[in-house]
């Protein structure tokens, strides 16, 4: 978990989260339900490697993807109230996954108050990205939606030291894109062979390479504030 980013962690917290990330992981397949809506939930997952993503899934098979999740993401902290999921989990591509027990997760968090402010900073980070994601359905064009998707997933992964020059991995197929997007997969198909031409951005190999990241954020109106990249939580000292 990159909880370094909301708070300065003691040596003696980088081991407990590390202690518990470690003791009981899974390795899941592309494509495979982590947990359903209705299930009980037992575990808080955190992404360890790959993609995963948050859905909810409509009676008659249609789909709305919620969120993706990348590595160093906890997928839900307080599904522990719930009695049943309300909503799906899934992976993307291949997924290492750290499951921590409620017992675990409560002892972290009531020992440490460090681990337990960050964690806090992360669900503050969590919401925003919902709001965002919300905005871009009610207001945003489908071409702007797209870029914004891009420019998201591109500053998240280059914050996490998944970025290799202006290049990153991408294994999104288009109709996740458009399940994401509140698209249709045509439509989908067009605006990024939109965006080729503009010279904006390629997809090639399950790889996205952005030829110009400041004009991909100025034709999706991206404003990363909602991220919260600046750290503000970093002020909270392990040692004070």
């Amino acid at each position: 978990m990159h909880f370094s980013a909301f708070a300065r962690l003691s040596d003696a917290d980088r081991e407990v989260l590390a202690k518990a990330l470690k003791k009981r992981v899974r390795v899941l397949p592309p494509k495979h339900d982590i947990i359903r809506e209705g299930d009980r939930p037992r575990y808080v997952n955190v992404i360890l490697d790959g993609w995963a993503q948050r859905y909810k899934q409509l009676a008659d098979g249609r789909r709305q993807i919620l969120s993706f999740f990348i590595a160093g993401d906890l997928c839900d902290t307080n599904v522990f109230i719930l009695k049943a999921m309300d909503h799906s989990l899934s992976t993307v591509t291949e997924v290492n996954l750290a499951e921590i027990s409620q017992f675990e997760f409560q002892e972290i968090i009531e020992n440490s108050p460090r681990i337990s402010q960050a964690l806090w900073w992360s669900e503050l980070v969590t919401v925003a990205i919902q709001r965002e994601w919300t905005t871009n359905i009610g207001q945003r064009t489908a071409y702007e939606r797209i870029a914004h998707l891009f420019c998201e997933l591109f500053v998240r992964l280059r914050t996490v030291g998944r970025t290799e020059g202006n290049s990153c991995e991408f294994p999104l197929i288009q109709s996740e894109i458009a399940d994401a997007t509140g698209l249709t997969q045509v439509h989908v198909n067009r605006t990024i062979q939109e965006m080729r031409r503009d010279q904006l951005i390629e997809l090639r190999n399950k790889r996205l390479l952005v030829f110009d990241l400041e004009r991909l954020k100025s034709v999706s109106l991206f404003n990363p504030n909602y991220l919260h990249l600046d750290h503000e939580g970093a002020f909270i000292d392990a040692n004070d």
